[in-house]
């Protein structure tokens, strides 16, 4: 989210305007007809899905002051929607979006293969991944990565030992550009290492509606069975639940802005399409 275009949604479907291709100028000589010129757009509709959780406790662990279980529950409930976000936008694990961002990396032919510029170096990898965007005519913005990269990326240096990696109050940056790193239970370690792209243009994300919190009283929670194997009862067992939701649509809307290094021997590697290296 860091990363991407967020726009508020103010129903279950928004139609984006993406400018894929600007107008053109024309040299006019004196007295002659100046050209017309016209910009190229898309209208990438998306649909906004549905985020839930429900957490039972008991009554007196809420009413235990000495720690302040509710907002603990905020917290970590929050945490865990934008996980699962995460697999869904970067890598498709269990999503109900159409597109993901790896997906549409290893459709447009630019996935590297960890290792193969010859040199065993994860820098030399990343441009190789960039000139794949760049011959595209797109840029690479940003990156996304594991944690578990980190040390290489610390290491690196260029021709006059400046570091490629730079770690900084406002989070760090990777050959000059922003880099996030995704948080534990977040990524998928044996589909990608660094996947970058423009996400800024071409990572739309919708919001219907933030995280909302509601708490239930009286509610038989069907699929959640207690030790004797009947249906949780809040009522009947003197609990309540902490019911949470949220509502919001994902799209990556041009499959050659992104791309993606993946580990060799990856599920990834198995699907590149001819051209990919």
């Amino acid at each position: 989210m860091k990363l991407s275009h967020v726009e508020s949604m103010k129903s279950d479907e928004k139609t984006f305007n993406v400018l894929t291709d600007g107008p053109g100028a024309y040299w006019v000589g004196e007295s002659k007809r100046i050209h017309t010129s016209k910009a190229t757009w898309i209208h990438p509709k998306m649909k906004a899905k549905k985020l839930a959780v429900i957490i039972p406790v008991t009554k007196e662990k809420l009413e235990d002051s000495t720690i302040e279980v509710f907002n603990e529950l905020k917290e970590g409930i929050s945490e865990a929607f934008y996980k699962t976000f995460d697999l869904a936008g970067l890598f498709g694990e269990d999503s109900p979006f159409e597109k993901n961002v790896l997906s549409v990396a290893t459709s447009a032919g630019n996935v590297v293969v960890l290792g193969t510029n010859g040199e065993g170096k994860i820098d030399l990898d990343v441009s190789d991944a960039m000139a794949l965007v760049e011959e595209e005519d797109f840029d690479v913005t940003s990156f996304v990565a594991r944690k578990g990269v980190k040390n290489s990326l610390r290491k690196l240096r260029d021709a006059n030992g400046n570091q490629l990696y730079v770690e900084g109050v406002n989070g760090g940056e990777f050959y000059n550009e922003p880099i996030e790193f995704a948080q534990k239970g977040a990524w998928d370690k044996t589909k990608a290492e660094i996947i970058g792209g423009d996400f800024k243009k071409y990572s739309l994300i919708g919001i219907r509606s933030g995280i909302s919190y509601e708490v239930l009283t009286e509610a038989t929670l069907q699929d959640t069975l207690d030790e004797d194997g009947k249906p949780l009862s809040l009522a009947e067992q003197d609990m309540i639940a902490i019911k949470a939701t949220m509502r919001l649509g994902y799209l990556p809307v041009k499959d050659e802005a992104f791309c993606a290094i993946v580990p060799s021997g990856s599920t990834t590697e198995g699907e590149e399409s001819e051209g990919t290296k």
